[in-house]
């Protein structure tokens, strides 16, 4: 007997085209992709743009955008579904007829006004949002702007919100959420209003001009929760984490703001068994290599390197235990495993600001003669001194890498390819090598110690 596959859920964006690829159904496919959920579309819209202008826009006739969602539904069936931009009274109207047909959860992105001030809604078009469309809506996701256009009420600060949401609320959605992005503070803050309660969910405001298509990714994202029956509060969480990544590790492309990377999120997860690997690999070689237990220092050798889009020392695979010096050469002490060394971790994630392409370190042990190796062999070599470190750093746990990291480059205006320090009271002296993969550092390693050897 063959096994019969589930069914993957199946979500549609009824959105405009974005010919830059940043927004509209190219961000919300992008999106349910990230979230294992198949991606449909109806376009409502073709739009010429790019990051800096909306330049033309052609709406669909209303009625090949109805067509376009009956034979999606009729055939694939429609799990959730996702607006963006609508344009027109009768295309509202016709999106609304489809969805009361077909009931599937809906989320409405009330779109108004592109991220470089184009309309996106003509202004007779918000009362037939109001009046056609919200009332069928699981989960309408307004902006600051948008909420106060639907709400007719101003939002000066974050206690208005809430009475904001419960206007729209009275509209018919089942949910709100008031996006934080043009609130002013620290945080970006979205406001959940849902069966009468607040959720507030926050995360740190990343200074980006990567923010192209943000509202379409997170509407996109909360329906493809849906479509997985996914309660709607955890729903937006979710959304809310993909969106902070998204923007935080956005597309420095064009001349204006660039696209925000919903596929940050599954370049990280997708990447970790083979950054493991890399890794683990490298330990393996080093063990094999006899000669490579010159380098080791007292305090024992490790090799590190990050997944893509790396936060923290979580989402860096390093040897656990170290590799230390044995009579029978260089062994490690344990496996290849995340969140394991915070000492390389504070490295790479440094370096890696400096220089996208330093995901990897390894430290070794100090010497002029090794110096002096590195250098024929064309390395860009930096330092720095810890007995220049601030006192106000050394009184803030960790930071000393980081500093130092930022000195060595300071002293030669770029990334090095290796940075050391000579070490200080109770801290051995130590050579930090930095590559694209763990494993061509420990090759690398094993030629420099064979060097040493022979000198």
């Amino acid at each position: 007997m063959v096994k019969q596959k589930s069914r993957i859920p199946v979500a549609i964006s009824i959105a405009g085209s974005d010919s830059g690829g940043g927004a509209g159904i190219q961000a919300d496919l992008k999106t349910f992709a990230v979230l294992g959920v198949h991606g449909t579309t109806a376009i409502t819209a073709v739009t010429a743009q790019n990051t800096m202008a909306v330049v033309s826009v052609e709406d669909l006739k209303p009625e090949m955008i109805r067509t376009q969602i009956r034979v999606v539904a009729e055939d694939l069936g429609i799990d959730a579904g996702k607006t963006g931009m609508l344009h027109t009274r009768e295309i509202i109207k016709t999106v609304a007829e489809e969805v009361s047909k077909y009931r599937f959860p809906l989320v409405v992105d009330p779109v108004m006004v592109a991220k470089s001030g184009s309309p996106l809604l003509i202004p007779e078009a918000v009362d037939a949002l109001k009046s056609y469309l919200l009332p069928k809506t699981t989960v309408v996701t307004p902006n600051r702007f948008e909420a106060e256009k639907l709400a007719d009420a101003k939002i000066e600060e974050l206690k208005d919100v809430e009475n904001v949401a419960k206007k729209i609320s009275m509209m018919g959605p089942k949910a709100i959420v008031i996006k934080g992005g043009h609130l002013e503070g620290k945080e970006a803050i979205d406001i959940l209003y849902h069966e009468g309660r607040i959720k507030t969910f926050k995360a740190q405001r990343i200074d980006s001009r990567t923010t192209h298509g943000t509202g379409c990714s997170f509407s996109a994202a909360i329906a493809a929760e849906l479509a997985k029956k996914t309660p709607i509060p955890v729903a937006v969480e979710k959304a809310k984490e993909i969106v902070t990544l998204g923007i935080k590790f956005g597309l420095t492309i064009g001349n204006g703001y660039g696209p925000v990377n919903p596929l940050a999120h599954l370049y990280r997860e997708s990447s970790r068994y083979s950054v493991l690997m890399n890794v683990e690999n490298a330990k393996k070689y080093i063990e094999a290599s006899p000669e490579a237990v010159v380098l080791v220092p007292e305090v024992g050798m490790n090799i590190a390197m990050a997944i893509p889009y790396a936060e923290n020392i979580k989402d860096i695979a390093a040897i656990e235990g170290r590799i230390v010096k044995t009579l029978e050469g260089a062994k490690a002490v344990g496996n290849a495993k995340f969140g394991c060394s915070s000492h390389l971790a504070k490295y790479i994630l440094e370096i890696r600001n400096h220089d996208e392409r330093k995901v990897a370190a390894i430290n070794f042990k100090f010497s002029e003669k090794i110096l002096k190796i590195l250098e024929k062999r064309g390395m860009i070599i930096s330092f720095y001194d810890r007995r220049e470190e601030p006192e106000k750093t050394k009184k803030v746990e960790g930071m000393t890498i980081p500093w130092g990291v930022k000195e060595a480059i300071r002293r030669i205006k770029k990334a090095p390819d290796a940075i050391y320090h000579r070490g200080d009271v109770g801290k051995e002296s130590m050579i930090v090598l930095f590559g694209e993969q763990a494993f061509e550092l420990a090759n690398l390693v094993t030629k420099v110690a064979s060097e040493v050897e022979k000198e």
